[in-house]
């Protein structure tokens, strides 16, 4: 196909179209996605930690910003995002065809009117730095240029989960040396993932990364791999959004800090959203009643060095996976030679209603909630959540303490709120996706109200 494409209207250039690719001097864009309803808390961490003005995407769950290719490093050290991909062009309002054969073809001949160049420069830089870092899989890193433009092939998938690699996580390049002497010889392995959203698409999103991925194959002469990947494209659609990409990040960046799991292991991503809801100060103490494998804790205490936590939980099981994940991380730092600080952090055994601490003495309690699903059951929650609202009251310093409690179970903790006298305000609600339930984060202050209660309880 030739380099300049002619015929009908979908064939016009990127700016022509609306889309926009990475300017070298203006530095290029990256997109992130986020756990849903956590985009504001995201782009707040963007501004904080790499001076970007982010902004949230039309498709929940993602954010935009634009930064130099100085700061990549930085991208990498974000709390609150999950995975990473560099923009290679976004259009605001694509014109798709009512037909589905001539959506694809307009698809297909996008492949060779996108600036993909500044893009696979930030991969490439991206590849050194994870190989620098010891999280490099492994793959072949050619020269990446394009052969001709368009066409077709490429049997590719979407809607697909990344595949995961946690044993080659923490390897340093292990097996990468062959791959580099023949990168010369081998093409690079690549493959098209396509999130679609919207109701009024005439293709499904099989189809658009078949189509698109086959394009990008004769383009530039690799070769489609669904599995053992050098490179993934990423082709997110949400209703007339288009935007087109290369992931940074091989699987999640929640997958940190723990490794011994419990059966609803929070994500260590929205663990940090909820924190960072209730802005942590110096010397605060913050307390985990339900900490369950210590999800929240342990991120809490590795961003906010200058607080204090305690975890606890009733569950002896529970506990053990808390100390366990504690103490890998201080065992990895060791062995890496890591000047940080310990983790300033205390783990206890527990009954939630009748928690071992001072009256008031509690700055922010920070939970994850039983939804009754897998963990306890919705009856015993109309017990548990007004008894345990009231123990949290009791600790939680009254006027300036802080409550963000997530779960899933609305009903019965709007009920339990109502019943707790004025001790609680609800400050605002974060509706969020978890493991495909619609829960939500409660974020409440405590009012300057006396907690009435056992006066032998104050102390422990």
């Amino acid at each position: 196909m030739a380099a300049v494409l002619e015929g009908s209207e979908v064939h016009m250039s990127t700016e022509e179209r609306g889309g926009s690719g990475p300017d070298p001097g203006a530095g290029v864009t990256i997109g992130a996605t986020v756990p849903t309803g956590f985009e504001p808390t995201a782009a707040e961490e963007v501004g904080e930690k790499i001076g970007a003005e982010a902004r949230i995407g039309k498709d929940r769950g993602r954010i935009y910003f634009r930064i130099g290719a100085d700061k990549l490093p930085l991208v990498h050290r974000l709390r609150s995002v999950d995975n990473l991909f560099v923009v290679v062009a976004e259009y605001n309002n694509y014109q798709f065809k009512e037909s589905k054969e001539e959506t694809l073809l307009d698809l297909q001949k996008l492949a060779s009117q996108l600036p993909w160049t500044i893009a696979l420069e930030v991969w490439k830089m991206n590849n050194a730095l994870k190989k620098k870092r010891g999280r490099r899989r492994g793959g072949n890193s050619s020269v990446l240029t394009p052969k001709g433009d368009v066409s077709k092939e490429g049997d590719t998938e979407a809607d697909s989960p990344r595949p995961e690699d946690e044993e080659g996580r923490d390897e340093d390049g292990g097996g990468c040396a062959p791959a580099e002497r023949d990168a010369a010889d081998k093409p690079l392995k690549f493959r098209v993932t396509c999130n679609r959203a919207g109701d009024k698409h005439s293709f499904t999103s099989n189809d658009a990364a078949r189509d698109f991925g086959g394009a990008v194959q004769e383009f530039f002469q690799w070769k489609a791999d669904m599995t053992k990947f050098d490179i993934e494209v990423l082709l997110n659609i949400h209703n007339q959004e288009l935007v087109v990409g290369i992931a940074l990040t091989e699987e999640s960046l929640h997958r940190r800090n723990i490794t011994h799991f419990g059966p609803t292991t929070l994500r260590s991503t929205l663990a940090y959203g909820m924190l960072r809801l209730c802005r942590p100060q110096i010397s605060d103490v913050i307390v985990d009643p339900m900490c369950g494998t210590g999800a929240i804790p342990v991120e809490g205490a590795i961003e906010w060095q200058q607080s204090f936590f305690i975890a606890g939980d009733n569950n002896d099981m529970a506990v053990n996976r808390t100390v366990n994940n504690t103490n890998h991380i201080l065992k990895r730092r060791q062995e890496g030679g890591s000047s940080a600080p310990g983790l300033r952090m205390d783990t206890a055994r527990w009954d939630l209603c009748r928690l071992p601490l001072r009256a008031s003495s509690v700055d922010i309690i920070v939970t994850d909630m039983p939804f009754g699903k897998r963990m306890g059951s919705r009856k015993k929650n109309w017990d548990l959540y007004p008894s345990c609202l009231r123990e949290m009251a009791r600790v939680c310093r009254p006027a300036t303490g802080k409550a963000v409690l997530l779960t899933q179970d609305k009903k019965c903790f709007a009920k339990a709120l109502s019943r707790m006298g004025g001790l609680w305000r609800r400050s605002h609600t974060v509706w969020v996706n978890v493991g495909g339930l619609h829960a939500a984060v409660y974020v409440l202050k405590r009012t300057g109200l006396g907690c009435s209660g056992d006066p032998g309880r104050e102390t422990p």
